[in-house]
C-alpha cells in the first residue's frame, strides 16, 4: 500500500480549466494553494506551452515547445495569487471564448539562495512535503558541476532550461537506464532518449543535481530547474513497457491519478499529457496535449488511459502510450491516495 502524509493532493497540485473572457485581466481561483509553477496551454487553439514560476517572476515566460530564451511579457500572467493567479488580455492566455488548461504546483514562493552544490543558486524554492522545487542559477566553474535542489530527497525527474540563451529543455529521469546520469531527453522535441558520458555529471543526490559538460551547460549562462522527488500516495515517477494490445499495460501508482505525462524513450514520439479535469471519467475519447507542440488538443480513441483507484490502464495500441515492446517514462500526480494518512482508506472521488 502507498501510505501517504498528503491526504489532500490539491494542497500541492491541481489542474484548473479556464475560459478566456478577452478582458484586461481575469482572476483564476479555486486552485487550493498559491501556485509557484503554472504550466498554461490553450486547448482549442494553436498556442504555446507556457511556463511561469514565482522564482523568476510572474511576467517571465518560457515556452516548453521551443528553444527560446526567457521573455519578459505583458498581458500573460500578471500575478500569483493566494488561491490561483491572474492572467492578462493576450490571446495566448485569455482570448474571448477560448479554452485553456493550467497545471499548478506549489513550491515555497521565491525561495532563497542554496549553497549545497559547487556553486550557489540565486533562489531555490522547495516544497519538501510534496517533493517539488524550483531553482534559478548562473553556472560557474567548469567540468562537472552541481547545484542544490532543497528537497532533502533524491529527485527522480529534473527539467532544466537556460533562461538566458537559446537551448533545448534537458530532462533527467531516473528510469531511463541503469546509468541515468548518462541519459537525456528534450522536452521540446519528440526525439527518443539519447546518451552521452557525464550528461548529468555525477548524478543526483539528496542535496544536489549534477550537471555535466556533455549536456551543454555553459559557465555564465542562467538556468531554471524544476525538480521532482517521488512521494508515496501523491506522486509516482516511473517506467513501463507497452504490450500493443487494447487490453493494455497496467501501471501501479498507489493512487487515482489526476495528471499524467508520458514519453516513449526507444522511438520518436510526443510528450503526452492527460488530466482528470479535461477527462473526468474513463471515456472512449481522450483530449491529449503534447508538451513538445503548440497544437490544440488532439482527441484520441486509441491512445488513452483508464484512471483506476490504484493506477492507470493503457487502452489502445497508439504508439504514444502502448506500442508493443515500447519503453515509456511517466510522471503522475494523485487525485486521491489509495490509503491516506494514519492508514485511513481514502476514496478515489
Amino acid at each position: 500500500m502507498a501510505y501517504t502524509t498528503i491526504n489532500k493532493s490539491t494542497d500541492h497540485f491541481n489542474t484548473k480549466l479556464v475560459t478566456g473572457n478577452g478582458y484586461t485581466t481575469q482572476a483564476i481561483s479555486g486552485i487550493g494553494h498559491q501556485p509557484d509553477l503554472v504550466w498554461y496551454k490553450g486547448r482549442n487553439l494553436t498556442s504555446p506551452n507556457l511556463f511561469f514560476d514565482a522564482v523568476r517572476g510572474a511576467n517571465k515566460a518560457l515556452v516548453a515547445n521551443n528553444t527560446n530564451a526567457e521573455a519578459s511579457v505583458t498581458g500573460y500572467l500578471n500575478s500569483f495569487d493566494s488561491d490561483g493567479f491572474t492572467v492578462g488580455n493576450d490571446g495566448a492566455v485569455n482570448g474571448s471564448g477560448d479554452t485553456y488548461c493550467s497545471w499548478n504546483w506549489k513550491a515555497n514562493g521565491q525561495g532563497s539562495a542554496n549553497s549545497d552544490g559547487t556553486f550557489a543558486t540565486t533562489y531555490t524554492s522547495a516544497n519538501q512535503t510534496a517533493g517539488f522545487s524550483i531553482s534559478e542559477f548562473t553556472v560557474s566553474g567548469s567540468g562537472n558541476v552541481s547545484f542544490g535542489h532543497g528537497l532533502g530527497a533524491k529527485p527522480k525527474l529534473v527539467i532544466t532550461k537556460s533562461t538566458s540563451h537559446t537551448t533545448n529543455w534537458n530532462v533527467y529521469h531516473e528510469d531511463t537506464s541503469a546509468s541515468p546520469q548518462n541519459d537525456y531527453l528534450f522536452l521540446n522535441t519528440t526525439a527518443a532518449k539519447a546518451s552521452s558520458t557525464n550528461v548529468w555529471g555525477t548524478g543526483m543526490t539528496t542535496s544536489v543535481v549534477g550537471l555535466g559538460v556533455d549536456i551543454g551547460v555553459t559557465a555564465g549562462r542562467t538556468y531554471v530547474a524544476y525538480c521532482f522527488a517521488e512521494k508515496p500516495g501523491y506522486s509516482k515517477i516511473g517506467s513501463y513497457t507497452g504490450n500493443g494490445s487494447a487490453d493494455g499495460t497496467f501501471i501501479y501508482t498507489g493512487f487515482k491519478p489526476a495528471w499524467v505525462m508520458v514519453k516513449r524513450t526507444d522511438s520518436t514520439n510526443n510528450w503526452m499529457i492527460i488530466d482528470n479535469k479535461r477527462t473526468p471519467s474513463n471515456t472512449g475519447t481522450v483530449p491529449e496535449i503534447f508538451a513538445d507542440s503548440n497544437s490544440a488538443e488532439n482527441n484520441s480513441t486509441d491512445g488513452r488511459f483508464d484512471y483506476l483507484s490504484n493506477g492507470l490502464k493503457a487502452r489502445g495500441t497508439n504508439a504514444v502510450i502502448n506500442a508493443s515492446g515500447g519503453t515509456y517514462l511517466y510522471m503522475a500526480f494523485a487525485e486521491a491516495p489509495l490509503v491516506g494518512q494514519n492508514n485511513v482508506p481514502a476514496t478515489a472521488r
